[in-house]
């Protein structure tokens, strides 16, 4: 929660971690949007989960769901697929979980994908026609749809995936940018928050040692992107995002 928490906070967000029975419809209400992570599980927990999801259906505000292991034991998938229902405007995950997350033959790894984002775009397909959302699979180069139209992401570094909680972070800032979108926008922001990410990720990774130093740095670019007046950083971002219509 940490690195993540950091990162919404650079990027100019004010995060909120809560998961209390007694308190998650209240927080939906005095927040822009929500985020699910299904990274830690326990029965108390995803019932608050499934509180939290359709107070902000009820309230019409955008949710994003994170399948984290998706896939990995049948409890975990099991609860991923029953919050799938509950409405979720975007869903993000890596190829395996995605790919369970369809029924598909998704092996995961721990948390970690065994498969590539191509492999699971069919999957993310069938999930965003059915469920009316857009899905987004991470990888090398990540690819997001809402069952028509595609949009590839290729910012990013080789690195990354040695930072804990780097996907989860980066699924909080697709919260984050939803969060100031219609509808409409969503794919467009889902691809956004991806290029985002991965291009403070790329300007972090000059100076970084290794995955503690890159941590710190893609806080500190990000930070610097998401500066108002920062408006060289702006105007940079317009060329150094790379995101492209897929097949």
């Amino acid at each position: 929660m940490d690195f993540m928490a950091n990162v919404l906070l650079a990027a100019g967000m004010s995060p909120a971690m809560a998961h209390s029975l007694d308190e998650v419809e209240e927080f939906v209400c005095i927040s822009s949007a929500l985020l699910i992570n299904m990274g830690t599980l326990s029965s108390d927990w995803v019932a608050s989960k499934k509180l939290a999801a359709k107070q902000a259906v009820a309230l019409g505000k955008p949710w994003v769901l994170d399948p984290v292991g998706c896939g990995a034991t049948t409890y975990r998938t099991s609860a991923c697929v029953a919050m799938l229902k509950l409405q979720p405007a975007v869903v993000r995950g890596n190829a395996s979980e995605i790919l369970a997350l369809a029924g598909a033959a998704g092996n995961v790894k721990g948390v970690d994908s065994t498969a590539a984002s191509h492999e699971a775009l069919d999957a993310a397909k069938q999930l965003a026609r059915e469920y009316k959302c857009v899905v987004a699979v991470s990888g090398a180069t990540d690819l997001v749809t809402d069952g028509t139209r595609v949009l590839g992401v290729s910012n990013g570094v080789a690195m990354l995936p040695k930072i804990t909680a780097a996907g989860c972070s980066v699924t909080a800032l697709i919260a984050g940018f939803i969060a100031v979108a219609k509808p409409e926008e969503h794919l467009q922001a889902t691809a956004t928050a991806l290029a985002v990410f991965g291009y403070a990720a790329e300007l972090g990774s000059f100076k970084a040692a290794g995955p503690a130093s890159l941590r710190v740095g893609l806080i500190d670019n990000l930070y610097s992107l998401a500066a108002p007046t920062n408006i060289q950083w702006r105007d940079l971002l317009l060329t150094e995002l790379k995101i492209s219509s897929q097949s």
